[in-house]
This record gives structure tokens, sequence and C-alpha cells, in this order.
């Protein structure tokens, strides 16, 4: 199998982000917190990327930032998509009421934005990382449920779905040991796109200032901390919002490829 060069590169960003956030203790020049030089100091040996509103390092606050935005998005993601997946196939296999309940419901999450709902939500709960993944979360898990449902519904007619039903196997099983694995490629690519968004909705939302709060910091917040500096042409704002965009751009790269090697669902096989 031939990997395409565009492909390539997105892994390999994607890798990089990834591992820089792991390994951010060790890496990171700085201490995350410490004010090491002058008010937004430009590019240097020092400070490779210059300094920010207080003084501190604009690559070490980088990388931890990088760290609490890609583990949020992260996190957040898998909790949609394990919430979102499993009610979906159940709405496509089970049908009837369940179906329509379930769909109801989404119809009715879906009908307000999502910025609008989250910043509702958190302005009366405690703003901490676990309130924010669990927010995000479930509000993402709508539209990986319409994802989910619309592919596994193609799927449950299938001949060795039925088989299976005659065989008089637990909706469990059908779920997890027939539909999953046909279903697993297009849920993967799709994975790429709500990591992102992921991505993007936690930065709105710290930029907002009801995202990551200080101690910690992620690049939205960067991009709150320092906007007032491109008054004074000062590009310590624009730093987080470029690593926002390469990482998206690298995660699209990956998920762009896998989506076209998706292969027809009628030529699945059974579980």
């Amino acid at each position: 199998m031939r990997i395409p060069v565009s492909a390539l590169i997105g892994m390999a960003l994607t890798a990089a982000f990834v591992l820089a956030g792991i390994f951010a203790p060790w890496i990171a020049p700085y201490p995350l917190d410490s004010a090491v030089g002058k008010v937004w100091e430009g590019s240097s040996s020092q400070f490779w990327l210059g300094t920010d509103t207080i003084g501190r390092d604009i690559v070490s606050r980088l990388i931890y930032g990088g760290r609490v935005t890609i583990f949020v998005a992260l996190v957040s993601s898998m909790l949609s998509f394990s919430m979102g997946a499993f009610f979906g196939f159940l709405a496509a296999t089970r049908g009837g009421w369940i179906d329509t309940l379930l769909s109801r419901l989404v119809d009715l999450m879906m009908a307000v934005p999502s910025l609008i709902v989250a910043l509702v939500v958190l302005s009366v709960l405690p703003l901490n990382l676990i309130v924010l993944i669990l927010v995000m979360g479930i509000l993402d898990s709508t539209r990986v449920f319409r994802l989910s449902r619309a592919v596994a519904v193609d799927i449950a007619v299938m001949d060795y779905v039925e088989a299976a039903k005659l065989r008089g196997e637990k909706q469990s099983w059908i779920i997890f040991r027939e539909i999953l694995p046909n279903a697993l490629t297009p849920l993967v690519a799709e994975f790429g796109m709500r990591f992102i968004f992921a991505v993007l909705f936690i930065s709105t939302l710290s930029f907002l200032g009801l995202g990551i709060q200080p101690p910690l910091t992620d690049w939205g917040g960067m991009v709150r901390e320092n906007k007032d500096g491109l008054v004074y042409g000062k590009a310590a704002a624009l730093m987080p919002a470029a690593a926002i965009a390469v990482l998206a751009i690298s995660v699209n790269l990956v998920a762009d490829w896998i989506l076209s090697r998706t292969s027809s669902l009628k030529g699945g096989r059974g579980g």
C-alpha cells in the first residue's frame, strides 16, 4: 500500500505535535509561567518566537498549550464517538420507537448552536478539565450519532447481519462484531474531522474566557492573552493561531487519505 506524500506530511506533523505535548516538561526551554524576558520581545537566539504580554517565552507556552489543547480535544472526541456511535448503531439496529426517540432528541440538541449551549452551560458550572471534556463530548456526540446511524442503516440490511439475527445473536454482538468492523473506516476518517472541530471549539471557548483556566493554558487562551499586541504590530497572538492552523491541516491530510480509501459498504464482510 502506497501512502501519498501529503498523508505522510500530515502524519509527521501530527506526530510532532503529539510528541511535543507528551514530552513538554523536557523539551520546553522555560517553565510555563516564568517571566524570563521583557514584554513582547522579538525573535532572538534566546527566545525563538519572542515573548508574550508579560515576558514569558512563547515557544515554551506553545508546547505546554499544545499539550492541553490536544489532550482535551482528543479525550472529548473519544467520548463523543463512544456515545454517538453506540447510540447511532442502537437506533439503526433496533428501529421503531427507540430510533424515533433518539433521533428526535438529537435533532432537538442540534437545533441550538453548540457554542451557545456550551457558553450557557459553562457559565453556571465549575470551569475545569472534566466539565469541559464532558460538555464538548456530549455536544459533539450528536453529529457522530447522525453519521453512525446513517452508516449502520446501510450495513444492517446486509446478509451477514440478517444471518446473525437469525442465529439469535445478542444486540451487543450485532453492534460490535457485525456493524462496527464494517463502519470503522468512515468513522476513523470522521474522527479526524471531529478532533479538529474539538481543537477549534476549545480554543474558541478559551478565547472567550470560558475554556482552559490559569495556571494551565491552551492555544486559544494564548491568542486571548496577546491579542492587544496586534495593535502595536506584535506577532505573539499569531503564533498559537498558526499552530492551530498547522495542526488542523496535518490532521485533515491524514483524514482525507483515510476517507479516500473507504471502500463501498456493500463490499464489507461480516465479523
